[in-house]
């Protein structure tokens, strides 16, 4: 008996994949065609919240509650990445960071699941979700780049100077012990990490802030 609840419950689950993939490659076209600027990372975990919805939705006719059919779609999407090739602990902490992600702080869900979860065969949801975050700097591809250049900065100048900071105390004070020579470098970097740290903070918030400005219709 097991057996066979076990065999049932794999092939809805294969059905679900199934049926998920078929949604997504109907949908993605019509993202392609809009030509969003947004970060990878924003838009795989906007994808994926929606395929959530998708999949609670295909689980609602097998599940006796609306939880019980979410619960399934969170598993049914690490299977799903698995299957895809993902390594199953990356597949599972994916998974835990989108269920994560699938609740706002006010306690509602995500935009892209519950679209997903209202989602009709022919319908263009999937980009309705994306186009409620067009303007918003935070999720521009443009912001995450600057991020990724700002970590490299960080990096090789911290250690720029670090180096720097090692060089001039054996050249210029030989008699230094290595405790002193380590903390002279590490202050050397800490000297040019801050204030560049603090600088791309202030870009970041003041793109955002221009951003939500730039959404705000006039009075």
């Amino acid at each position: 008996m097991e057996n066979t609840e076990e065999k049932f419950e794999e092939e809805i689950l294969d059905a679900c994949i199934k049926h998920t993939k078929e949604i997504l490659a109907e949908q993605l076209p019509l993202v392609k065609d809009k030509k969003y600027d947004f970060a990878p990372q924003f838009k795989n975990l906007t994808i994926q919240l929606y395929l959530v919805g998708v999949m609670q939705q295909f689980y609602d006719q097998y599940e006796a509650t609306t939880a019980d059919a979410q619960e399934k779609a969170f598993q049914a999407l690490y299977h799903m990445m698995v299957k895809d090739g993902v390594k199953s602990n990356r597949a599972k902490k994916q998974a835990v960071f989108v269920r994560k992600m699938s609740v706002l702080e006010d306690g509602d869900e995500a935009l892209a699941l519950a679209l997903g979860y209202e989602s009709k065969p022919g319908d263009h949801s999937l980009a309705e979700v994306f186009d409620h975050y067009v303007g918003e700097a935070r999720v521009s591809k443009g912001l995450w780049h600057s991020y990724d250049q700002g970590k490299i900065i960080l990096l090789l100048g911290g250690l720029l100077f670090a180096m720097a900071g090692v060089w001039f105390v054996t050249i210029y004070l030989p008699e230094s012990d290595g405790v002193t020579i380590l903390a002279i470098g590490l202050l050397t970097a800490f000297l040019f990490i801050t204030p560049v740290f603090l600088i791309g903070l202030l870009i970041y918030r003041y793109k955002t802030k221009r951003g939500k400005r730039s959404k705000t219709p006039p009075l």
